[in-house]
Formats: C-alpha cells, sequence, structure tokens
C-alpha cells in the first residue's frame, strides 16, 4: 500500500511536520525499518533511535523536532501503532463457502455469508451468524450460538449451548464449556457435582490460545464485553467478568468469583474462589490474591496485599540482613559469661581495691580541709 505522510496524519488527525508528501510505503520497527517506512516512537531513547534508522517517517506524540525526518504528530503514538499497521498490511476479507468435508446437521442454522472449514462439526440447533469463519477443525456442540463477524481458528470446542457475541476471536486450542471442577466427598469417594449452566461471552471479546473456559454449575459462566483474555488462562465454573478486562498468560480465576470493569490480572494471577474483585482493580504477576479488593485499587505479592502495603514490608525485608548482623554482634557481647573461680577472684580483688582507693582519697580529703580550718 502506499500512502503518503499527509494521508496517515489526515487518517489519524495529526500533524505533519515536514514533507506532507513523503510517500510511504510499510510499517515497521526502527531497527528493521528501510527507506520508505514509517515507525514511530514514545519515548526519547526511541526516538533517537528512530531518527538514526532508515525510516522515512516517524509517528511521535511529544515535542520532538528533527531536521532529519518528517514526523507525524499525533495524541498517542501507541495508539497510533495500532491503528496504522492495518492500513499497511490489511487482513483479508472473510472467506465464504462451507468445506465439503465439513460435517454440518440439518438442524442447524448456518448463515449463508459464514464460512465453515475442514473438518469441522455443527451439531442440532447450532447458530453460525453472518461473515463468521470457523477456520477447521472445530467443534460446535448442540444449541451454540455464534453472532456476526466471529473467528473461530483452528481445534477450538464448543460445548453445548454455548453463546459467542458479534466480532468474537477465539484462538487454536481453545475449549469452551467443558465440565466445571466440582466434587462432594461421599463414603471416601470424590462424587461429581453436575455442570448444568453453560458459558455466555459478550461482543468484541479476544481469547487467546489453549484457553480452558469452564461452563457453570447453575447458571453462566460469563465474560464481559471487550474483554481480552491472552493465552493459557483457566476460568472456572461461574467466574463472571466485567468489560474490558485484561487477563494475561497463565492466570488463573477459581469458580463464582466475580471481576468488575476494567480489571487487570497481569501474567500468573491466581484469584481464589468466591470473591468481588472491584472496578479498574490491577493485580501485579504471580499475585496470588484470597481476600475482596476495592474499586481501584492495586495488589500484589502472595498473599497479595495493597502495594504500598506490600512494598514497605518488600523494603524491610531488604533490610533484614543489616538487622541481623547488627543483633548478633550486640548479643556476642552482651550475652552474660560465667565466670571461673580464679576469674572470680582476680574481679573481687580489684573491685575492693577500687573501693579501697576511693575510701583513701576521701580521707586526704576530709583531712586537708580540716587543716585548712585550723
Amino acid at each position: 500500500m502506499l500512502f503518503t505522510a499527509g494521508d496517515i496524519a489526515a487518517k489519524l488527525g495529526g500533524k505533519v511536520l515536514g514533507d506532507r508528501t513523503m510517500p510511504l510505503t510499510g510499517f515497521q520497527a526502527a531497527d528493521r525499518a528501510r527507506a520508505g517506512d514509517l515507525t514511530f516512537a514514545e519515548n526519547r531513547t526511541f526516538f533517537e533511535r528512530a531518527e538514526q534508522s532508515a525510516a522515512s517517517a516517524i509517528i511521535v506524540d511529544k515535542t520532538f523536532t528533527s531536521e532529519r525526518k518528517v514526523l507525524i504528530r499525533v495524541h498517542s503514538a501507541r495508539i497510533a501503532f495500532a491503528k496504522v499497521v492495518p492500513l499497511f498490511y490489511p487482513e483479508p476479507g472473510p472467506p465464504t463457502g462451507i468445506h465439503p468435508s465439513a460435517i454440518i446437521s440439518e438442524k442447524a442454522d448456518v448463515h449463508p455469508e459464514a464460512c465453515v472449514g475442514a473438518h469441522v462439526i455443527i451439531g442440532d440447533g447450532a447458530k453460525i451468524g453472518a461473515r463468521t469463519v470457523l477456520h477447521g477443525n472445530n467443534y460446535v456442540d448442540e444449541n451454540c450460538v455464534i453472532g456476526k463477524d466471529c473467528s473461530i481458528f483452528h481445534n477450538v470446542s464448543l460445548y453445548p449451548r454455548t453463546e459467542l457475541g458479534d466480532r468474537v476471536r477465539i484462538h487454536a486450542g481453545t475449549i469452551v464449556g467443558s465440565d466445571g471442577f466440582g466434587y462432594v466427598q461421599e463414603g471416601g469417594k470424590h462424587l461429581k457435582v453436575p455442570q448444568i449452566g453453560n458459558v455466555v461471552i459478550d461482543d468484541d471479546v479476544e481469547i487467546g490460545a489453549n484457553v480452558t473456559i469452564d461452563r457453570g454449575a447453575l447458571g453462566p459462566t460469563h465474560i464481559g464485553k471487550g474483554t481480552k483474555i491472552d493465552n493459557l488462562v483457566q476460568i472456572a465454573h461461574n467466574v463472571s467478568t466485567g468489560e474490558n478486562c485484561l487477563v494475561v498468560a497463565q492466570a488463573g480465576i477459581a469458580g463464582s468469583t466475580k471481576l468488575g470493569d476494567y480489571c487487570t490480572l497481569a501474567g500468573q494471577v491466581g484469584l481464589a474462589g468466591h470473591l468481588r474483585i472491584g472496578n479498574h482493580v490491577t493485580i501485579a504477576a504471580q499475585s496470588g490474591v484470597m481476600r475482596d479488593i476495592n474499586d481501584g485499587e492495586k495488589w500484589f505479592g502472595t498473599p497479595a496485599q495493597p502495594d504500598k502495603q506490600m512494598k514497605r514490608q518488600l523494603l524491610a525485608l531488604q533490610k533484614l540482613p543489616d538487622l541481623l548482623r547488627r543483633y548478633n554482634r550486640f548479643e556476642k557481647f552482651a550475652k552474660p559469661r560465667i565466670m571461673t573461680p580464679e576469674e572470680l577472684a582476680e574481679s573481687k580483688a580489684k573491685a575492693e581495691a577500687v573501693k579501697a582507693a576511693k575510701a583513701a582519697k576521701t580521707a586526704a580529703a576530709v583531712e586537708l580541709a580540716l587543716g585548712k580550718n585550723t
């Protein structure tokens, strides 16, 4: 694709500093850019690298100036990056048609504009929306509903009654709607609790590869609108996320925990079951959360605590080795020691000598005073 710097600025609502007619044919990181490429810089370090690169223009969001490069100044270089890349590298339009190897129930409803790839199985009562693509080796069980403009990548399985909204993307290997992990003990054995709920995924959700989302025991497991889930995440039965949450790789959410809107769970976070996490909460990587969290709080650690409290504890721990050394030195000199009989006699003799010397000094002072008076 060929654009000018002026074209890009117009699409981003930005301003060109330099030659508006500069032709741009691609987008690359600064260290890989060639003549004709556009790149971006969020800070001074990146800007210096970009200015030294072969790129023809740089997207910036600060008051940078350059005599060597054309600049396109925008409100946010990071957001501009996300918007510009699809201009140069647009995704192909959704394919259509049904692969001859697909197995589709006569009771299923597949929109004519949908695409069903190789070795896809669609069960009774399932509904597939317009322009949705099942890429291949997918299993869509009975009474599943998939909305419009969805992309279901290879080897994704949807258990019965799973519901997807519009523009949902699910990457390879993910399982949605498997049994929740629920057992009760009877007679020394684990008795399985039936899981008769389903999974409901709202519009504009993206789910990474090899994610598992269990269906509810009673009622749905719910993923809120606009939420993004990274690879290798486990979401247990009856969990509910709010809208626009971010759940990063290898996080795990135990059963019936509820997340508010705009929550961020960093990598390998673990949430215990039946918790209530407020809106705009951030939990740092590898934290283990055992308690409810209020709106807007930031927590980290295992067990997780409010960030300021945890930071104070970590600072105290850093001082602990020095405190131990100081304590050991004090203890070495302060610890009482049992004296030998010889040491005891010597100490007693010294004490008596000191006492006698003080007495003699006092007597001499008294005698001197009496002599002066006479």
